[in-house]
């Protein structure tokens, strides 16, 4: 029997004087009232009411029992008020993990938002490029980039990740504007030392045909930021996500090169470990994220 229910009918029988006001309390039969007391009395070994046709009453193992069974059955209310009331007002803290240069460039606002409409949340961001085990780091949400299938966690698309080829307009003013994939051969090129292939990039044209931009880089980093900084102070051509080159491309800052050829496109996701019962306070950053990311993120505009 369920040792809860159990519990709940012994404490309602002492406090209403009868177990067939527990009974009618917890929608049982008499019987089935006085089989859940039994139940309890068999499993102590131990007599907790004696019985007459006319009122019920404590043993002195009865008493005892039924003091810390009313403390027991109070603590499990209060934990179920609190578990209801954590999932309907968004509170504790949200540990949230996300590249470093993503969360330093376009997590600062969203998260600023999400604190005002969130008061009794607090925000732990850890950034970082590689990659944590959410349960073991306890983390409740990641953002990630890439092309992601790991079937322990639930993802939710968030953004796409465009790739681009930029440079300043003094660099090409220097070194002129490449008009084929086979320029960029010969060109001072800026590389993210931490990607897949770091020095290979590969682009598509109109007609479909991949072109593998390879060989040595002027300059790599394991900061793609650094590589924003290089490139508009005129150090090559660098190849990165739009959300660090885009706005700076839009401000005339950097040119973008061979619109016409496409990159990898990648796509921005949330993940978190489960679906199950999913915490308020994960579910609404996770919806602040897509409303304010989206299939045109600000980056793209």
């Amino acid at each position: 029997m369920d040792r809860l229910t159990s519990l709940g009918v012994f404490v309602t029988a002492v406090e209403q004087g009868s177990l067939a006001a527990a009974a009618r309390h917890f929608g049982l039969s008499a019987a089935m009232a006085g089989k859940h007391v039994s139940a309890l009395e068999s499993e102590l070994n131990a007599r907790l009411l004696h019985r007459t046709t006319r009122r019920l009453s404590l043993s002195d193992v009865g008493q005892a029992f039924y003091e810390r069974s009313k403390r027991i059955l109070e603590a499990f209310d209060e934990a179920a008020r609190e578990a209801q009331d954590a999932q309907a007002t968004a509170r504790g803290v949200l540990r949230v993990a996300a590249p470093v240069t993503f969360g330093a460039m376009h997590l600062g606002e969203v998260v600023a938002r999400y604190m005002r409409e969130h008061p009794q949340v607090r925000v732990e961001v850890l950034l970082g490029d590689r990659y944590v085990d959410l349960v073991e780091a306890g983390v409740d949400v990641a953002i990630r980039i890439g092309r992601l299938q790991d079937p322990a966690l639930v993802t939710r698309r968030l953004a796409p990740c465009r790739m681009v080829l930029c440079a300043s307009p003094a660099y090409l003013e220097r070194h002129g504007t490449p008009g084929s994939p086979a320029d960029l051969m010969r060109a001072q090129r800026l590389a993210f030392s931490e990607a897949v292939s770091p020095g290979d990039w590969t682009l598509q044209d109109a007609q479909g045909r991949a072109h593998v931009i390879g060989g040595p880089c002027g300059m790599t980093a394991n900061n793609v930021q650094m590589l924003l900084a290089a490139a508009i102070a005129g150090a090559g051509i660098a190849y990165g996500p739009s959300f660090v080159f885009g706005a700076h491309i839009a401000r005339g800052e950097l040119v973008e090169l061979l619109p016409d050829h496409r990159a990898a496109e990648l796509t921005i996701q949330a993940v978190y470990p489960s679906a199950r019962r999913i915490p308020l306070k994960v579910r609404d950053f996770v919806d602040a994220l897509a409303r304010d990311f989206g299939d045109e993120p600000p980056w793209e505009r």
